[in-house]
């Protein structure tokens, strides 16, 4: 046990009655400094007594809980499933055991089937609790929107239309759609090359639009443990209803709605699992509600039929690689804040990049700008394009990595077999 420090000692004053004025003050004097540094020790003690003193009460009190919760029996989680006259029915999660028991009269009113509630040893509901969603599924929802608006995107403009027909007008003018007759479309696919702004149009989608959006990447969707990856495509529609009217927006789709095949590894099966929670999700017996749904993939040939079927996704939006003008557009949005030279030409210069994407566009007015700052200039002229275009073109030229090479070895079985191992060179 730590002892308390001892105090300074006290400061005396002894006068002589034979001092002289001038001395009697000059002692006064240093005895006040003396007194005053005394005090300012002590002081400074007390602040740090103080704060000893908090942080033990903190301890004290962290201990007395910790103790109370030792104290207490233990709760477990069950779900309700039924309830009659003769008392509840619950599910203990994590054994599927199923009990007939009775909770307190101040719950019985607020109980119904489906609810979780907490139990303790003798099977007894103590605590009826909030409705369980997954973390995950709440991380997914966009807070800040991000900074891309139509004018961003260059090259796609009817794509651009199409997907706010189908998205923003049915949440900002449903009564359009009633008066018309027509439900309007519940869900949009963006298919297409890499790089050519699918991406970037959810983006917008997401800035202009004031109803919740939540992201998510088709992988996010395939989890390790059977059933968790339905769990979470579940959470994620219950999150949009509350939320709604919302918008959810999932990229590289393919990742979790491929091809159904007869493969028997319990990977493929989490995996079409997961796809039938999200196709019931999607066009199942509910009504989904003002909840819209845009989905990205720059492989359309591996979905499967069924993700595809009206329904569920009512426009199959095909996001190509941009002509002349569409190059020209982008070209010019992702040099808007560059200082280029009066003698750049976008027209002829577009006219020389067939097949690039956006991306690739967008790579291609990074590098000028680089070689720009090589050459100690600030300004960015049609040369450092051209050069730009050349390293782009070069690094597309590169050879291709050697593949692997089969090698064939004997090994001994109960037989002698070939085993065939597939290594790199």
């Amino acid at each position: 046990m730590s002892r308390s420090p001892s105090l300074p000692d006290q400061p005396r004053l002894d006068l002589d009655p034979e001092m002289s004025e001038a001395e009697r003050l000059s002692a006064i004097q240093k005895h006040y400094q003396r007194v005053l540094s005394v005090n300012d020790e002590l002081d400074e003690r007390l602040s740090e007594a103080t704060e000893t003193k908090r942080e033990l009460k903190e301890e004290v009190d962290r201990l007395k809980r910790r103790n109370e919760t030792l104290k207490t029996s233990s709760l477990y989680l069950a779900t309700v499933e039924e309830i009659s006259d003769n008392g509840v029915v619950i599910k203990q999660h994590g054994n599927n055991q199923e009990v007939l028991t009775e909770a307190s009269p101040r719950l019985n009113k607020q109980l119904e089937p489906g609810d979780r509630v907490a139990i303790n040893d003798s099977f007894a509901i103590q605590q009826l609790l909030n409705d369980e969603t997954d973390a995950r599924a709440q991380a997914m929802e966009i807070t800040d929107s991000p900074d891309v608006v139509y004018d961003d995107i260059g090259g796609i403009d009817e794509q651009i239309r199409e997907v706010r027909e189908a998205v923003e007008d049915p949440l900002s003018n449903p009564e359009l759609f009633e008066t018309v007759g027509v439900d309007p479309p519940s869900g949009v696919l963006l298919h297409g090359p890499p790089g050519t702004g699918k991406t970037m149009l959810a983006k917008a989608v997401a800035n202009e639009t004031d109803a919740t959006f939540i992201k998510m990447a088709g992988s996010e969707l395939v989890r390790k443990f059977i059933g968790e990856g339905s769990r979470l495509v579940r959470d994620l529609f219950d999150l949009a209803a509350e939320r709604e009217p919302a918008v959810i927006f999932i990229d590289e789709i393919d990742s979790v709605a491929s091809k159904r095949t007869d493969s028997k590894t319990s990977g493929d099966a989490e995996v079409q699992r997961t796809m039938m929670q999200l196709l019931s999700e999607m066009d199942g017996f509910d009504e989904r509600g003002e909840i819209r749904i845009i989905a990205a993939t720059n492989r359309f040939d591996m979905l499967d039929e069924a993700i595809l079927r009206p329904g569920r996704f009512d426009r199959l939006i095909e996001v190509p690689k941009p002509g002349p003008e569409g190059r020209e557009r982008i070209l010019e949005i992702h040099t808007q804040d560059m200082n280029l030279s009066a003698e750049v030409d976008f027209t002829s210069l577009a006219a020389t990049l067939d097949s690039y994407s956006g991306a690739d566009l967008a790579s291609l007015a990074t590098e000028a700008g680089m070689f720009a700052i090589r050459d100690d200039r600030t300004e960015v002229r049609s040369q450092d394009f051209e050069a730009a275009h050349e390293k782009l073109e070069n690094t597309d030229e590169q050879p291709p990595i050697p593949g692997p090479t089969t090698y064939q070895y004997w090994i001994p079985l109960s037989s002698k077999s070939t085993f065939t191992y597939t290594g790199h060179r």
